[in-house]
């Protein structure tokens, strides 16, 4: 009887050794579970934080100093290098004075027609031109543009047409524009469209070339077709090209304004700064002639940095590829 309870005892004892052992097992099997299925959490959760600081944009307010010694002190520079070399091509003589007048000279004619208060006139006569056949250009170039890229045959019919006449001197159309329109304001208008509107298709062209394929099909699920397709798909995917060539359209439309003010001289025009160039040549002052070169690069110039030189900022920075300092 004893040993048969001593027995008993035994065996109960060794279950309940190997029940601990397997509830031991398997509590050790759930805490390396449970760690297991806590570290990729903890690592996710640490690659997201991660990935949140790469995407946050970190402003640094730059001094104002700094900022200016790193944008204004070059142009500055550049320009005081220029005038140095130009006074000493007037002191050796380089040229006769009378043919290379030296800067002081340029900007004592710039005075005397600043004290007529006829400089303004110029300078406004000759913006308004511009910016008035600039718009026209964008209203015609635009709609042609997406044609050409859109519509293959018109590709394949006037594509060629639109890059030859981007190539073509402004200037040669100006006497079948005097045939034309006669000397007028139409004159001077034909030539600038003729100068820019091929620009700003060709740039609209090439900006609706690069556009991935993928939007396009994107548009097309979310119901985004024709004129609506146009406005919310093609011109923002577009915009890059797009700006390129509104850029190059400026410059072509202010080149040929120029032009066409050089040779179409009426009274019943106005003076813009082409004919105030002319001027200058036909009275055989060479410091005249300067200040009107001076006059109407720092207008082209200063288009570039108000208006295109922004927008141009503007849409880097809406794609991230530039940050505000």
């Amino acid at each position: 009887m004893a040993s048969t309870e001593t027995t008993d005892t035994t065996d109960t004892t060794d279950t309940t050794e190997a029940e601990a052992e397997t509830a031991g097992t398997e509590s050790g099997a759930d805490g390396a579970t449970a760690g297991e299925a806590a570290r990729p959490a903890g690592s996710l959760a640490g690659l997201e934080a991660g990935l949140d600081a790469l995407e946050a944009s970190h402003v640094h307010r730059t001094p104002l100093l700094s900022k200016l010694r790193e944008k204004a002190l070059p142009p500055v520079v550049a320009i005081a290098l220029v005038l140095i070399a130009w006074q000493l091509a007037y002191h050796f003589q380089v040229k006769a004075h009378y043919q290379l007048p030296s800067p002081v000279d340029v900007a004592r004619s710039l005075r005397d027609q600043w004290l007529k208060g006829t400089l303004l006139g110029f300078v406004w006569t000759s913006l308004s031109r511009g910016v008035l056949g600039f718009l026209a250009s964008v209203a015609i170039g635009t709609p042609l543009g997406l044609l050409v890229a859109r519509v293959k045959p018109v590709r394949a019919a006037i594509g060629p047409i639109l890059s030859g006449l981007q190539s073509l001197p402004s200037v040669a159309w100006v006497p079948a524009s005097i045939i034309w329109f006669g000397l007028s304001n139409g004159t001077i208008y034909a030539v600038v469209l003729l100068g820019a509107v091929p620009s700003i298709a060709n740039g609209l062209v090439a900006g609706v070339d690069q556009i991935p394929p993928l939007y396009l099909r994107a548009g097309r699920v979310i119901g985004a077709t024709g004129l609506h397709s146009v406005r919310h798909v093609l011109l923002p995917a577009a915009l890059p090209g797009y700006l390129a060539g509104l850029k190059q359209g400026w410059a072509f439309s202010w080149r040929s304004l120029m032009a066409a003010e050089l040779i179409v001289s009426s009274p019943d025009l106005g003076t813009g700064l082409g004919q105030f160039l002319e001027q200058g040549r036909e009275q055989s002052d060479m410091a005249w002639v300067l200040a009107a070169i001076l006059l109407i690069l720092i207008v082209g110039i200063g288009i570039e940095l108000l208006v295109f030189a922004p927008l141009e900022r503007a849409v880097l920075r809406s794609r991230g590829l530039l940050v505000r300092s």
